[in-house]
């Protein structure tokens, strides 16, 4: 009873309220503790992402939302929806003080009788109602928001009173055309369909500004119950195409009737628009990254910024309300022309499936100096729907080159593009790209350095050369062109191997599944899990001159108030100094024109200088190609994303051509755009001492005890290394021969291969200008073989002209001479 005593008091006294302007007093305790009006917060709408053409347009990727609507202004809107909406839904609408009496006098009555709480409600009232539902909307607690929103919808005598206090406040506040926009913007058309514009766009495919008579009050009616008059199921038994969207229909009359009365239409409009067939042309809206192509998996790259980074709030559930009430518009850094060309690529020479592989191919680009990503693809079709995924390989929701927290891949092996990052380390410590080291393959490479964790040996551990190169003293300038395995393991071998791991690190490296990065003598080669972006950032530190800028895809945000909010900024740390980048740069341009990299240099047009590196992993499950110009760095692989496949198997050939050498038809594709746009300047010169280091002479210890060559070649600032037992013509035991040899130039601290003499040579005696039957008997011991030569001198007659090997050149007893004799011709 007290309930209705309240509601029949307020039919009393709101409308004094609502005309006079009076404030509400103690003795109406109903009114106590409740605002003078309803503030309004920004609605959820929708928000864009958009990719900036070279003319400065932009080119919307996606749009994403919570509720799909887009706030426009009241001049924005037809004439018509703004008189079908007051005339069908509150007639007095600009008389009244926000609660209309005869429609309250009628709501209440109906309560007091028992009929519950209806109708009566005002579009000041209806507005409040929609903007204390958005607030629920808002909240990311479900619990919160279900107990939010039926207190918002209460079908309750005090839910009503709240209501229309606030409308009272709402009037006092806002004008009545601020009001109607208000509602117009805020109201529910059925489904997710939010505002007069989304409404407008989905049921008719045309503006708010646009609408007919008739499509006005269509929609206007939706309003009444957006569950039962929306026009988006033709199949409905009573308001679908069979019926001529009959419910709809009803109330559509109704309101253009009123329209009529109130004298808002002509009658010759009326009559038209009532003879009017409804014929609405759904219009599904774009939302979410799948609509964005090719550019979906950047796209998705940037919403996980937008939901995650610190930009957005100071805690997850601040960040996820901001992005949910939306009305964004994100300008990324997206290059077209280069996503463009890292699309067709991959589509050209990469298919989405191949029977028994499971297999990904990607293309990450990156702005050197600023760290914005310019492209991002992969050859999979982006489905964030279970029902699509369900369809087969071709379809992954997983973005192949991020980290697992940005896009759910753990990450793949880079193979010997992580060499790099030995070869940094090793110019860093002061040792020279000339200086030479212990690269003969063994099972057992002693102990590592490593300040981390001490110590560390790899028993067992005996990796191989890709191309089983037989030599054993590689200086790191042949290893980083040739990409020879035990080389690196043979620098690191004189390196820290936790220093190894800071400075791949310090170029932005880290492993994708949120890890630490390995530092074991493996890691040397490769075998950390790391995404391509972060790849693609450390090669632009590299081309920056040793500067690496973190990743960024965000170049503008402009927020629902067209106020610009600072994007998510590049962090650029200095790695390495650029006299080491200097001597990176000297060796990987080596890799591309005389190394493991030519096929892609020699196919890349326009060329500019650039920089590369190569990578395989083991049984050449994943293959790379990673390189940069001084204005783009650009990482593209073909991986197996789970299993086992080898790339060189013919059975893994695609229709380009081998699955292994993809990547060298795909880099030079996303590299040759990026020089047509970009261009790229020269690096800079590395130093004579970052290639050459300090020169020393080897010392000549052929001859010698390896004990004495080993003081000597340690004496001389060189490490020394046993080569083991090698034919000679010296003594058994002493030296041989060294690499490099006696009198040779080589860098301080380079390693000098030492070959002891197993006494098995001879040195050849001379024997020209002996006989043959002299020469052969001085050469006993070998095989000798006689060829003749016609002479004219009757002294060189019978005579031993020449012979092979040269006198004097060391020869194994049983091996053979070649002796060339004398003879003089037939007398004519």
């Amino acid at each position: 009873m007290s309930a209705v005593a309240g509601v029949l008091v307020t039919v009393a006294v709101t409308p004094a309220l609502a005309v006079t302007g009076m404030t509400t007093t103690n003795t109406i305790n109903v009114f106590e503790s409740l605002p003078n009006y309803l503030r309004v917060d920004q609605l959820s709408q929708k928000s864009t992402i958009y990719a900036v053409q070279d003319n400065g347009a932009p080119y919307a990727l996606a749009s994403f939302y919570d509720q799909n609507r887009v706030e426009v202004p009241l001049a924005s809107m037809s004439q018509f929806v703004q008189d079908a909406a007051v005339s069908g839904e509150d007639p007095r609408f600009f008389e009244h003080g926000g609660v209309d009496l005869q429609g309250t006098i009628r709501g209440a009555l109906s309560t007091v009788t028992g009929g519950g709480t209806q109708g009566g409600s005002s579009i000041t009232q209806q507005y409040v109602k929609n903007v204390l539902v958005q607030k629920c909307e808002v909240l990311t607690d479900q619990d919160e928001l279900d107990a939010c929103y039926d207190e918002a919808t209460a079908t309750t005598p005090e839910r009503k009173l709240k209501e229309m206090r606030l409308a009272i406040g709402v009037e006092k506040e806002y004008t009545k055309p601020e009001i109607l926009q208000g509602y117009l913007n805020i109201t529910l058309f059925g489904g997710s369909v939010y505002g007069i514009e989304a409404a407008s766009s989905y049921y008719f495919n045309t503006s708010a500004a646009n609408l007919t008579l008739s499509q006005s009050a269509s929609l206007i009616a939706i309003v009444n119950n957006p569950e039962k008059f929306r026009l988006d199921r033709p199949d409905s038994e009573t308001n679908g195409t069979a019926t001529g969207y009959a419910d709809n229909k009803e109330r559509r009359d109704y309101i253009l009737g009123e329209m009529l009365k109130y004298k808002k239409v002509s009658q010759e409009d009326y009559d038209a628009a009532i003879a009017a067939p409804i014929e609405p042309s759904i219009t599904e809206p774009s939302t979410g990254c799948q609509t964005a192509g090719g550019s979906a998996y950047f796209c998705d790259y940037v919403t996980q910024i937008l939901k995650t980074d610190p930009t957005f709030g100071e805690d997850e559930d601040t960040r996820m309300t901001n992005f949910r009430r939306g009305g964004y518009d994100i300008y990324t850094t997206l290059d077209l022309d280069l996503q463009q060309a890292a699309e067709d690529t991959i589509s050209e020479n990469v298919p989405e499936t191949f029977d028994g592989w499971d297999m990904g191919a990607v293309a990450t680009s990156v702005q050197v100096g600023t760290g914005r990503v310019l492209a991002m693809a992969q050859n999979k079709i982006y489905s964030q729907d279970p029902d699509v995924l369900s369809q087969g390989a071709q379809y992954t929701s997983i973005n192949y080159n991020t980290d697992k927290n940005q896009g759910g891949s753990s990450g793949f092996q880079p193979g010997s593009t992580y060499k790099v990052f030995t070869l940094a380390e090793w110019l860093k410590e002061g040792h020279a790209l000339n200086e030479r080291v212990d690269s003969a393959r063994k099972a057992d490479w002693g102990t590592f350095q490593d300040y981390c964790s001490g110590p560390q040996t790899f028993p067992g551990y005996n990796p191989k050369n890709d191309a089983d190169e037989a030599g054993r003293n590689y200086s790191a300038l042949q290893s980083t062109i040739n990409s020879i395995n035990t080389g690196f393991i043979g620098m690191a071998k004189k390196l820290d191997l936790c220093k190894i791991r800071d400075t791949a690190e310090s170029f932005g490296v880290h492993r994708a599944d949120g890890d630490e990065l390995e530092k074991g003598a493996s890691s040397v080669l490769g075998t950390n899990e790391i995404a391509p972006l972060s790849m693609a950032v450390a090669f632009a530190g590299i081309a920056n001159k040793g500067t690496t800028c973190s990743a960024v895809v965000i170049d503008r945000i402009v927020g629902p108030d067209d106020t610009e909010i600072p994007p998510p900024a590049s962090t650029c740390t200095q790695s390495v100094e650029p006299s080491v980048a200097a001597g990176m740069a000297y060796a990987m341009k080596r890799v591309l024109t005389e190394g493991s990299a030519t096929q892609s240099y020699n196919s890349t047009s326009p060329r500019v200088p650039m920089i590369g590196k190569t990578g395989t992993t083991d049984g050449a499950k994943d293959t790379w190609m990673s390189g940069a110009s001084t204005k783009v760095a650009t990482v593209v692989g073909v991986v197996t994303v789970t299993g086992d496949a080898n790339q060189r198997s013919s059975k893994n050939n695609f229709e380009s051509g081998s699955a292994a050498t993809a990547r060298h038809r795909m880099w030079p594709d996303i590299m040759g755009a990026a020089n047509a746009k970009y261009g790229g300047d020269d690096f800079d010169e590395a130093s004579n001492n970052v290639i050459q280091g300090a020169q020393v002479t080897v010392p000549d210890v052929r001859g010698k005890s390896m004990a004495d060559a080993k003081s000597a070649i340690e004496g001389a600032g060189f490490e020394f290394l046993d080569g083991g037992v090698t034919d000679s013509e010296l003594p058994a035991g002493t030296v041989a021969r060294t690499d490099p040899g006696n009198g040779s130039n080589a860098s301080v601290g380079a390693t000098i291969t030492v070959y002891s003499s197993n006494g098995n040579q001879v040195l050849i005696p001379d024997v020209v200008g002996q006989t043959a039957d002299q020469a052969k008997a001085t050469l006993n011991g070998f095989g000798v073989v006689t060829n003749d030569q016609a002479v004219t001198d009757p002294t060189q007659n019978n005579k031993v002209l020449s012979m092979s090997p040269a006198a004097g050149t060391p020869g194994t007893k049983g091996g053979t001479v070649t002796i060339v004799v004398g003879k003089m011709g037939a007398a004519g």
